[in-house]
């Protein structure tokens, strides 16, 4: 009986760095739960103050997001005054999407929560290889430049 090739997996770069990714994305997920705020409500947040005010078919075609599940994130997100949909002003068709006061200081809380979420996925690396650590992500990912 030949052994399990799970050393073998467990070994590839892939493997490692999705089970990372996917220990990321729980500590993040349970900040984030802290604030009573979910991951993709929380990229839509951040995209509309990076963004806003923008045209929502923009902002989901920005953010990678089905438009019809922006929909249903930007309707929870304006019911709890975080965002604004508004008709935009250069063309009336087209809803423009801007943050609150409210959503503003909440995504404050949130950004501090992500980014002490990944200080405790990062904490077993130093500060240089922190920042060696992330370099070579941005290049693997293809987000550097």
């Amino acid at each position: 009986m030949s052994e399990a090739p799970l050393p073998a997996i467990r070994s590839l770069p892939s493997w490692l760095l999705g089970r990372a990714a996917a220990r990321g994305r729980t500590l993040v997920a349970e900040a984030l739960a802290e604030e009573d705020m979910r991951m993709w409500h929380h990229v839509v947040l951040s995209a509309v103050r990076d963004l806003g005010p923008v045209a929502q078919a923009d902002l989901g075609r920005g953010i990678g997001l089905d438009p019809k599940d922006l929909v249903g994130i930007l309707d929870d997100l304006q019911s709890a005054d975080l965002v604004l949909r508004e008709p935009d002003p250069r063309d009336r068709r087209k809803n423009a999407v801007s943050l609150t006061p409210r959503g503003a200081r909440l995504l404050k809380r949130c950004e501090k929560a992500a980014r002490a979420a990944n200080d405790e996925l990062l904490a077993p690396l130093s500060a240089a290889e922190r920042e060696q650590f992330t370099g070579m992500l941005r290049r693997i990912s293809g987000a550097d430049g």
